[in-house]
């Protein structure tokens, strides 16, 4: 499944991680992959409020909390640049979906990074 959503298929995600050689592009492809699916189930599912929302965010900021591992393993992580572009990107999504009032601090608020 692809995004319907064109401002989202447009969208350069995780672009301040792509351009920051600290962040290898083989990791940061993972983690475009974790924000597109969740784009994906917004589509699928069309969460009716905040509320909904925040639980498909909390799903894919967990798959985030995984993907650190990786980073480190490839001798990067996901330090202060990373934790801001993620999530200014989360919110990008949740206002690119009708939900610009989102909290960003609750959007990834199950972080551990």
């Amino acid at each position: 499944m692809s995004v319907a959503n064109q401002q989202v298929a447009d969208y350069a995600f995780l672009k301040g991680m792509y351009a920051d050689a600290y962040y290898p592009d083989h990791v940061v492809d993972l983690g475009k992959a974790i924000l597109l699916r969740l784009c994906e189930r917004i589509e699928a599912e069309r969460p009716a409020d905040l509320a909904a929302l925040y639980v498909l965010t909390e799903a894919a900021t967990e798959e985030f909390n995984a993907l650190d591992e990786v980073f480190v393993a490839a001798g990067s992580e996901m330090e202060t640049v990373a934790r801001e572009v993620i999530a200014e990107d989360f919110w990008f999504v949740a206002s690119a979906y009708g939900f610009a009032e989102a909290d960003i601090e609750e959007l990834v608020s199950a972080r551990e990074w």
